[in-house]
């Protein structure tokens, strides 16, 4: 990957763990998607699965291959990023969507958060179904930061990223919990990052910081719009860092990102922000 970086797709089991914790370290290493083995010849899924193991190769052909880890800055290099239109925000919810291109962004990003961070983190990847608890552990392994794949009506606690569990939107309501259900697919997907978003525009409206990463297609553009809208934080992962400027391209061309971000950016902007606002709290 160093000296020649191709496109890498991992076809990995979702029933042999050591398989799916290996698959995770090549994302880390500079693949870009994990997909599921096919079912076998004759089963009555193999025609969907293979047709959609060949679309993904088609659709990643042509994506360049970012060959350079994030650096994450320490705050006070961000601090000049951070506008004075941010001064008396509380920020009490991170939401973060990503596709193809996210984990190891996501991964930077936790990494470079306080451990103690006073609010929740709630994050939807696109990924392969099976593979979000391996997700979640990779992700808490790598970074110390506590990761889980939230139950429905659980409680968003501080220094917590809740990972969107397979086949299911996830929200929050007015009382700060976790709302998992089944509703179509928005945007072809489920779990959809414009659901995400969406739902933390209407509970937290002007106290949240939105980030939208690289992927293809535009779920979650509209709904960082909404979030922008309400007066949320908003950021977009930049171009120049992108495996694939497809959702967070349209949201930048929506006007949807008070910020275009590098990776290694984004976790100082965040902290600075949320900090801010704990010490603005604690002053009055």
């Amino acid at each position: 990957m160093e000296h020649t970086p191709v496109p890498i797709i991992i076809v990995s089991s979702v029933y042999d763990l050591k398989e799916v914790a290996m698959s995770f370290r090549t994302i880390e290493a500079g693949a870009l998607i994990i997909r599921s083995k096919p079912v076998g010849l004759g089963h009555p899924l193999y025609d969907k699965q293979a047709s959609e193991l060949i679309n993904t190769i088609k659709a990643l052909s042509d994506v360049k291959v970012v060959t350079r880890k994030p650096r994450i800055a320490p705050v006070r290099e961000v601090a000049a990023e951070m506008k004075k239109d941010t001064a008396g925000l509380e920020i009490r919810m991170i939401a973060i969507g990503a596709s193809t291109g996210g984990p190891p962004v996501i991964q930077a990003i936790l990494a470079g958060l306080p451990q103690d961070l006073p609010v929740p983190v709630m994050i939807v990847q696109h990924i392969a179904q099976g593979f979000t608890g391996g997700f979640a552990s990779w992700l808490a392994d790598t970074t110390g930061f506590k990761v889980r794949v939230p139950e429905n009506g659980e409680r968003c606690l501080p220094a917590t990223a809740y990972v969107a569990p397979d086949n299911v939107h996830m929200g929050i309501d007015h009382g700060g919990c976790v709302l998992l259900n089944s509703d179509l697919p928005g945007n072809g997907m489920r779990p959809s990052v414009a659901y995400l978003f969406t739902s933390v525009a209407r509970v937290f409206r002007e106290n949240a910081a939105g980030v939208l990463l690289s992927g293809m297609g535009r779920d979650g553009a509209d709904g960082l719009k909404m979030m922008h809208d309400m007066g949320a934080v908003t950021i977009a992962q930049d171009r120049e860092s992108s495996v694939v400027f497809g959702m967070n391209g349209e949201a930048v061309k929506l006007g949807a990102a008070r910020y275009v971000l590098p990776p290694e950016k984004i976790a100082g902007v965040l902290a600075g922000l949320v900090l801010k606002g704990r010490r603005t709290r604690d002053a009055e």
